[in-house]
């Protein structure tokens, strides 16, 4: 796909006072970088500054930036990235996992038995992360390097979930395909809904609880709400770093080598800080508002994973190739 004058996607996509904003053509502006995450997600916006500073420091990319949804709001960031709008941005893998079926490899439950396993897949230099990569290239995309957010866990306001007949008949939260699917299995009901809704849902009963990462529970204070956590691989998201494959090819070699390396840097120490983040300021902040964490030994995990096993072969399904849907299960797998 090349590139369209940024006005004419801005325009059709209902967005044309931002047009002046983004410029009117590809190759006629500063590069534009843009994210709906805003500066208050402690966790993960620090990566996306280490990401640009990287950039800039080694490519001289002079980025006009565009956080908190300001050009792009989150379900647009990657079909106006692949029109010209932006030339880099920073997404959620599990909001456009289900155009770009191969992301969702990383989004499946109980791929990895750690989380160590699961952030050497998400490596860059990774198998996993080289045939993500041939796979996008298909689809003119390139993912340059992601922070891993942790596991996602189910969390419930009075229902405790030790087992997959728990979950039958709850309303959970979820932000993505594959997470829906996840809920379906386990005997739930999921329900779609963004974040900034989540407190009023949970607090009126709308929902019963949500599968999630723990900066989601948070950045939006649910600890407040919330009685119960199931910590286990039910999911896993990143979050990303894309651009057009012929934007970054037709760079020069070194500026190709500078996002590399910020790609290498939003994986390694974006990664690490939300880590830091997670253990000693949100972890903490959950427990002392009296969530209780549950941790299931192997025995209590199979029914969970047992359960899980339609997930992969819905995943498989939208693929449509099951060599490449082998190989990335097995490259994460032996991470």
């Amino acid at each position: 796909m090349s590139a369209l004058p940024r006005r004419g996607f801005l325009a059709a996509a209902g967005l044309g006072a931002l047009a002046g904003i983004a410029g009117c053509a590809p190759g006629a502006h500063r590069p534009v970088a843009a994210t709906y995450l805003t500066t208050s997600y402690d966790d993960l916006y620090p990566g996306v500054e280490m990401f640009l500073g990287k950039a800039r420091e080694l490519g001289g990319f002079d980025f006009d930036v565009f956080p908190s949804g300001q050009l792009l709001g989150a379900e647009e960031l990657v079909p106006g990235m692949l029109h010209g709008v932006a030339d880099v941005v920073v997404q959620t893998s599990s909001y456009v996992s289900s155009s770009f079926p191969i992301l969702g490899a990383l989004e499946l439950p109980f791929t990895a038995h750690d989380f160590a396993r699961y952030l050497r897949a998400c490596d860059p230099a990774s198998g996993a992360s080289r045939l993500i990569n041939e796979e996008l290239g298909r689809q003119n995309m390139r993912v340059l390097g992601g922070m891993a957010t942790g596991f996602e866990y189910l969390w419930t306001i009075d229902k405790p979930i030790r087992t997959p007949e728990d979950v039958r008949g709850l309303r959970m939260r979820v932000a993505g395909e594959i997470e829906g699917e996840t809920v379906k299995a386990l005997g739930g009901a999921p329900v779609f809904l963004g974040s900034a809704e989540l407190y009023q849902a949970l607090e009126r009963g709308t929902i019963d609880g949500m599968m999630s990462y723990l900066g989601t529970v948070v950045s939006r204070d649910l600890q407040e709400i919330l009685r119960y956590g199931t910590a286990a691989h039910f999911g896993a998201y990143t979050v990303d770093a894309y651009c057009r494959s012929d934007w970054y090819d037709s760079l020069p070699g070194q500026q190709r080598d500078a996002l590399d390396e910020a790609g290498r840097v939003l994986f390694r120490d974006g990664t690490a800080k939300l880590i830091d983040v997670h253990e000693h300021e949100y972890l903490p902040a959950v427990r002392k508002a009296g969530v209780e964490l549950i941790e299931l030994d192997e025995a209590r995990l199979r029914p969970f994973q047992d359960a899980a096993s339609s997930v992969h072969q819905r995943w498989r399904d939208l693929l449509g190739d099951p060599v490449a849907a082998q190989r990335a299960l097995d490259l994460i797998r032996e991470a």
